[in-house]
C-alpha cells in the first residue's frame, strides 16, 4: 500500500493511536502486512496465543487509512456470498474477540433492515413490504422494510485504535509509514521495507518465518494471483455522508426510533445507520462503477487506463471533491434529502470515500499464498468487512500458531 495523494474526505470519527516501535527488528516469527482490522486483529491474536513469538506489523502509511478507519460501521452476519462452509457465527465471534481483548467500540446488534421497493432482490428472491414497516420512504419507488436480520453498528475508529492497542500491550511490534515494496518467498521469508522518517526514508530487509497478507485492495501486487487471475478483484472507491445530530423524535418521524442499520435488497443500493449521539450515517455510489476501468487524467490530458493491479494507484489520487466522485455524492445528498420531508433541509457535516474490493462472486479470499504455504492471505469482502475482518484476522491468528485450519473455500 502507497502512501494516498488524493483527498479521500473526512469521517465522523477518528484513530486516535500512533505507533511507538522505533528500530524495526531484522528477524522476526510473524510478519503481517496492513494496519486495518484485519490485520490488527491478527496482530494482537497471535500474541494472546503464543506470547514468545515475535510479531511485526507493517503499515504502509497510518492504521486504519484504509477501508477499515473510513468504513460506515455496519456490522453484519456472514459473508457477501452468504455462509459459507465452516464459516460460523460472525457476529458472536466478533462481540467476543472485542470483548477479549478490551476494545470499548460501540458495539450495538440490534438487528438490521432489509429495504425494498419492489417484489424482488437484485438477485432474483422473492420479497414483500412488512405490513407495519417502520420505514416508509421514496427512492426510485416506495422503500419500505421487508425483513429483520442479525446485525448492528460500531465505530470504527474506535475498534482500529482499540485493536492497536490491544497488539502493543500484548508486546507485539507496529510499524506505521513502513511499505511492503517486495517480497521474497525464500526460506525464511524476505521482505524489502521502505520506511517513511519524516521527510526522509531509509530501506530495510526483514525476515520472517510466516506472514499474513491483511492490505484488502491496498496491494493486490503481494497477493498475486489470488486477486488477479482470471476474473480479478475490482478495487473501487465508495461514498458516505454524515449528517447532523438529529433529535430523538426526527429520528422516530422517519423510522428510524430503533436505531436499527439498514440496506436495500435491490437497486439502486443504499445503506445506513445511526451514530450514539444521533447523527445519520448514509452510504452508495462507486467509482468507478459497476463493469468500468478507472480512467485518472495525465499531466498531458491523455487519459489513462488501469487494471485491476494498477487501479489502486488511481484510487489514490481520487479527489472526493472533484470530477465523479464529486457527483457520486451531489448525487447521494439529493436522494438523502428526497428519502423523507423531515430530511428534505438537513445539514450535511461530512462527505468521504473509502476503498472497496469487490470479489467475483463475492466470495471473500482467505487462503495461502499460491508461492508458500507459510503465507496467508485475506481480503475480498465486498462490502461485508467490518464484522467478518475482524472474525478471519483471529482465525488467521489461529492458523498461524498452529491451532486451526484455514477453510477450504473456492477462488473468486
Amino acid at each position: 500500500m502507497k502512501k494516498r495523494a488524493g483527498n479521500w474526505g473526512k469521517t465522523p470519527w477518528t484513530v486516535d493511536f500512533r505507533s511507538k516501535v522505533g528500530v524495526l527488528p531484522e528477524v522476526v516469527d510473524v510478519a503481517i502486512v496492513g494496519g486495518g482490522f484485519t490485520g490488527l486483529s491478527a496482530t494482537a491474536m497471535v500474541k494472546r496465543l503464543a506470547p514468545e513469538k515475535s510479531v511485526l506489523l507493517l503499515e504502509a502509511a497510518k492504521v486504519g487509512n484504509g477501508a477499515s478507519g473510513r468504513t460506515g460501521g455496519m456490522a453484519l452476519a456472514e459473508t457477501a456470498a452468504g455462509n459459507l462452509p465452516g464459516l460460523g457465527d460472525v457476529l458472536k465471534g466478533y462481540r467476543e474477540i472485542l470483548r477479549k481483548l478490551k476494545v470499548k467500540a460501540d458495539l450495538t446488534l440490534p438487528g438490521v433492515w432489509e429495504l425494498a421497493r419492489g417484489t424482488r432482490t437484485m438477485d432474483g428472491k422473492a420479497v414483500h413490504a412488512m405490513r407495519r414497516s417502520p420505514i416508509n420512504w421514496n427512492d426510485s419507488g416506495k422503500l419500505r422494510a421487508v425483513r429483520k436480520v442479525a446485525g448492528g453498528s460500531v465505530n470504527p475508529g474506535k475498534v482500529v485504535a482499540g485493536l492497536a492497542r490491544a497488539a502493543e500491550a500484548a508486546g507485539a511490534h507496529i510499524a506505521e509509514l513502513a511499505e511492503v515494496t517486495s517480497l521474497e518467498f525464500g526460506e525464511p521469508l524476505k521482505l524489502e521495507i521502505k520506511r517513511r522518517r519524516g521527510r526522509t526514508s531509509e530501506r530495510k530487509t526483514i525476515f520472517a518465518k510466516k506472514l499474513f497478507i491483511a492490505t484488502n485492495a491496498g496491494s493486490l501486487d503481494l497477493a498475486g494471483e489470488l486477486f488477479g487471475g482470471k476474473k480479478p478483484a475490482e478495487p473501487k472507491l465508495t461514498f458516505a455522508l454524515a449528517t447532523e445530530r438529529l433529535s430523538k423524535k426526527r429520528l422516530k418521524t422517519i423510522g428510524l426510533g430503533s436505531k436499527r442499520p439498514f440496506y436495500t435488497v435491490d437497486l439502486p443500493y443504499l445503506w445506513g445507520k445511526t451514530t450514539p449521539d444521533g447523527r445519520l450515517i448514509l452510504g452508495s455510489g462507486l467509482v468507478p462503477g459497476w463493469g468500468e476501468t478507472l480512467r485518472m487524467e495525465s499531466r498531458d490530458k491523455k487519459a489513462t487506463r488501469f487494471d485491476a493491479r494498477g487501479m489502486w494507484n488511481g484510487l489514490e489520487n481520487v479527489d472526493v471533491r472533484k470530477g465523479a466522485a464529486a457527483e457520486r455524492l451531489k448525487s447521494l445528498e439529493r436522494r438523502v434529502r428526497a428519502l423523507h420531508p423531515a430530511l428534505e433541509k438537513i445539514r450535511f457535516t461530512h462527505r468521504w470515500g473509502g476503498p472497496i474490493l469487490i470479489t467475483h462472486g463475492f466470495l471473500p479470499v482467505f487462503r495461502q499464498h499460491p508461492e508458500s504455504d507459510r503465507v496467508v492471505v485475506a481480503g475480498g469482502y465486498s462490502g461485508h468487512g467490518v464484522a467478518l475482518s475482524v472474525y478471519l484476522g483471529n482465525w488467521a491468528a489461529q492458523y498461524l500458531v498452529g491451532r486451526r485450519k484455514l477453510p477450504a473455500w473456492k477462488l473468486p
